[in-house]
């Protein structure tokens, strides 16, 4: 433990120290700079309430570094699992996977919003369920485990925290099935869907909607769905199995825009 951390203790900041020593545990961690550690997971608000100045440690410069970091682990670790990915595919699965809601999402799962020191009007604020404050403190901490340990072992940490989102937007679509017949109606029969209501039925809080599709004057339909929009993509899948079935060349050019696989619209 460095020499500012057992100053800490002996002055009565063991609670501090005991939040870290957990949250390095809980991902299998162990900085050689606790201080490091620390200083990712302090925000300004926290620096400047306490009156300590502009030059006095908060998760910025480490927020910095480990954004380049993180962007670079990504990056590497979807070039190596996808060698016939194209660039756009790389380049938007990348966007996904570091977008500031996925971090969020993953700053929350591994406690660091209980871990995040702030100021006191910040936390009153909702400081620490704020997506970007989240965000970027789980950068910071990638960014302070690379100083502190190197780059293997930061892209270890960024393959622990985000290897299953990785891997579930690898499989994943990019295009729904109503897009999809858009872009093969356009481009291959010089035409567009249409889609129209048959039906709606049930009460209010359980109407169900029938939608037929129409292309190329023949109608596919109705179809049901909780919502107008979950109808007219159901009505799209269909199109999209009917004339995946009808030839090899359909399906060839249906398979050509739609990627990996059509995405599946939720209710």
């Amino acid at each position: 433990m460095s020499n500012k951390f057992q100053k800490m203790e002996s002055e009565g900041y063991s609670q501090r120290l005991e939040i870290l020593l957990r949250f390095q545990k809980s991902l299998n961690l162990n900085f050689s700079a606790l201080e490091l550690l620390d200083t990712a997971l302090t925000h300004r608000s926290y620096i400047n309430e306490a009156g300590r100045g502009e030059r006095a440690a908060h998760n910025e410069r480490l927020e910095f570094l480990g954004d380049a970091v993180l962007g670079q682990a990504v990056a590497a670790i979807l070039y190596e699992r996808m060698p016939d990915g194209s660039e756009g595919d790389l380049a938007r699965i990348k966007s996904q996977v570091v977008s500031e809601q996925s971090l969020a999402s993953v700053a929350l799962s591994v406690g660091i919003s209980e871990a995040l020191r702030m100021g006191r009007g910040e936390e009153l604020s909702g400081g620490r369920s704020k997506k970007a404050m989240l965000a970027d403190a789980l950068e910071a901490v990638i960014g302070a485990l690379y100083v502190d340990q190197g780059s293997e072992k930061a892209r270890a940490l960024v393959e622990n925290l985000l290897g299953p989102r990785i891997e579930g937007s690898i499989g994943a679509p990019s295009k729904d099935y109503k897009t999809i017949i858009q872009e093969y109606a356009q481009k291959y029969l010089k035409t567009l869907p249409v889609y129209s209501l048959g039906k709606a039925e049930g009460p209010e809080h359980e109407r169900l909607f029938w939608v037929n599709c129409s292309l190329e004057g023949k109608s596919y339909g109705p179809f049901p769905g909780k919502t107008k929009k979950q109808a007219e993509q159901k009505a799209a899948e269909r199109v999209f199995s009917i004339l995946e079935a009808s030839s090899p060349e359909a399906a060839g050019r249906l398979r050509s825009i739609a990627g990996p696989a059509p995405a599946q619209i939720l209710p």
